[in-house]
């Protein structure tokens, strides 16, 4: 049984691992959070990932994202997460959307979707995301803020409202509330209370954001993104649709 996935077969069984190479899984967002996420996905033997983000590989992001090196900076995120993973699992197909969600990428939501990560750092966006997925059948895992925080111990599975010291998860109540959302919607939060970055880097940015960029490290938002991983490939594995 001498092959890359020898090791999950061990823990998981034949079965299991027939079941995560039929699978696919769209991921929303492939920086600190959906890296990890693709990462682990990829190495645990899913055999489809759709990667949706517009973004390319920063200076910035060398300290948090796996498929940012030198080599990759200037180069769009979805296709270096791509060039990663075909050098470890070349039987993975990764199909590299370039766009920022939208509904305009709503095509991509098949029912042969099994799972989708939303790794999104926007509210408006993460609550369309979360909508698609509820009116389509979908299960869907929310990442919610990482960023200015650095123990990875913190970082849990729960549901939005039950998150506390996260002003992205209150931002997505509020917004919840406001669009009359009344069921459960399943997220990895972090209950570390967030430290304060105030410092303004950028004084030409559009937006607060690109002001006053937050502060980040590897730890939080890898966790982050494998616990994503681990939700999904356990659901695919186990209880397939129904998390």
């Amino acid at each position: 049984m001498s092959n890359a996935l020898e090791r999950v077969e061990l823990l998981v069984g034949k079965e299991s691992i027939d079941k995560l190479r039929k699978a696919t899984v769209i991921i929303i967002g492939v920086g600190g959070v959906g890296s990890y996420a693709a990462e682990a996905l990829a190495r645990s033997g899913v055999g489809k990932l759709i990667l949706i983000d517009h973004d390319v590989v920063a200076l910035s992001n060398l300290n948090r994202q796996i498929h940012a090196t030198y080599s990759r900076v200037g180069f769009s995120k979805t296709e270096s997460m791509m060039q990663r993973i075909s050098t470890y699992n070349d039987a993975c197909t990764v199909i590299c959307v370039d766009k920022f969600f939208s509904l305009e990428v709503e095509s991509y939501f098949t029912e042969d979707i099994d799972y989708v990560i939303d790794a999104i750092d926007t509210v408006t966006s993460k609550l369309d995301c979360i909508e698609l997925c509820h009116r389509k059948g979908i299960p869907c895992i929310s990442s919610l803020g990482m960023a200015n925080r650095f123990d990875p111990s913190k970082v849990a599975q729960t549901t939005l409202d039950k998150t506390t010291y996260d002003p992205l998860a209150k931002a997505c109540r509020d917004m919840a509330k406001k669009r009359n959302i009344r069921y459960k919607i399943p997220v990895v939060f972090s209950s570390e209370i967030p430290y304060k970055q105030n410092q303004e880097l950028n004084p030409d940015g559009k937006t607060r954001k690109e002001r006053i960029p937050p502060a980040s490290m590897v730890f939080v938002p890898a966790a982050s993104g494998l616990l994503c991983a681990s939700i999904v490939t356990r659901s695919i594995m186990f209880n397939p649709k129904n998390l």
